[in-house]
């Protein structure tokens, strides 16, 4: 994926998908937690210091995976990085699960497969691609598994 700063930098100031203040610890070796407002906006992660508007750093949410460490910790990791990892903190154990959930499933892929599900469901219960509609064929890139007989 191609992206410049100034893309970056306006996708980081829409509204956010959720956003909060958590402790984060990046994947530097000796790094500590640091407080940090984390604000995720589609499928990116983005982090900032507490005084500051521009964030500091961003997270692409794809080819990764996020883990709960601890009661209140979970982590992403990447999987073309193995060695490294991101842990956030939480206030509590219902806020560090809920963040897992939304980062998981914030990433395209997870919506790809999401979109390829119910359209195939839809088709089956009514015979027609709900996409045809949009100009979207059976052999676009979404490919439909053929309708059960």
């Amino acid at each position: 994926m191609r992206f410049n700063d100034k893309e970056l930098l306006s996708l980081s100031r829409q509204r956010a998908d959720k956003a909060a203040e958590l402790h984060m610890r990046g994947p530097k070796k000796g790094s500590v937690l640091k407080k940090r407002m984390v604000k995720l906006v589609v499928n990116f992660l983005f982090y900032y210091r507490a005084d500051e508007e521009e964030p500091i750093g961003a997270l692409l949410l794809e080819h990764c995976r996020v883990i709960k460490e601890e009661e209140k910790v979970f982590s992403i990791h990447f999987f073309d990085e193995t060695e490294k990892k991101y842990l956030f903190e939480c206030s509590s154990q219902e806020e560090c699960e809920e963040w897992i959930k939304t980062l998981t499933n914030a990433s395209y892929e997870f919506m790809r497969r999401s979109l390829l599900f119910y359209r195939n469901e839809i088709l089956k219960m009514t015979g027609k691609d709900p996409l045809e509609q949009y100009g979207i064929s059976a052999e676009s890139r979404f490919q439909l598994e053929p309708p059960a007989k």
